[in-house]
């Protein structure tokens, strides 16, 4: 792992100033999210691994356009977007793959996190029931509205803060999150009728836990 502690944007700033190293570290630091991302979007190993593929290599065609005051991951996000836009509409991938990858950590409105739902899940019981609580998970989420799942997706797969995601949707940051709210929520709900209710004397409160 690198430790090139330069930003997204002094490293892309580099790249295009002729510092192929400075692309090596964005690759390395990115290459992982945006295949998640693309892993989920896409439903194929096969079909992620190309899409990354390209958004990279898009990356280093539109290097000479790319512009300092652009936020590099929003850059990054609009093109892994597109690309998986235009892949799933041509219907070429049907496979499903596991939610089964950590979110990411951002400072960003932490409670606004998938990790919120699987965390009120009790330890033991998160790893008793790991296998079919990510089934749950992968099964509420695939049943998502289209614009409720990017959204998750782009915060959960990929880290992006709301405003990020609103700039790259092209939505107001309000309805981004209220995108995510109603994502979890029915998150939430698939999770209890899979049997991860919640326990104690008042079945509308506290964590839920695998029946």
């Amino acid at each position: 792992m690198s430790k090139d502690v330069r930003a997204d944007e002094e490293l892309m700033a580099a790249y295009k100033g002729g510092d192929v190293g400075a692309y090596r570290v964005l690759v390395e630091r990115h290459h992982g999210p945006v295949y998640r991302f693309c892993l989920r979007a896409l439903r194929s190993p096969e079909a992620a691994a190309d899409a990354v593929q390209e958004v990279f290599l898009r990356v280093v065609k539109h290097a000479p356009t790319w512009e300092r005051k652009a936020k590099f991951t929003t850059w990054l996000y609009t093109m892994a977007r597109n690309f998986c836009i235009d892949e799933a509409r041509k219907g070429r991938f049907r496979k499903t793959e596991s939610l089964n990858e950590k979110a990411n950590k951002d400072d960003d409105g932490g409670d606004e996190r998938l990790d919120r739902v699987v965390s009120e899940v009790p330890q033991q019981d998160r790893l008793a029931d790991n296998t079919r609580l990510r089934r749950a998970i992968d099964d509420a989420v695939k049943d998502l509205p289209d614009e409720q799942r990017e959204v998750f997706l782009l915060r959960e797969m990929s880290g992006l803060q709301f405003k990020d995601i609103a700039e790259l949707t092209g939505v107001g940051e309000n309805t981004v999150k209220s995108r995510m709210r109603y994502a979890l929520a029915a998150l939430q709900k698939q999770l209890q009728a899979a049997g991860f209710h919640r326990p104690g004397p008042d079945p509308g409160t506290g964590p839920p836990t695998a029946g």
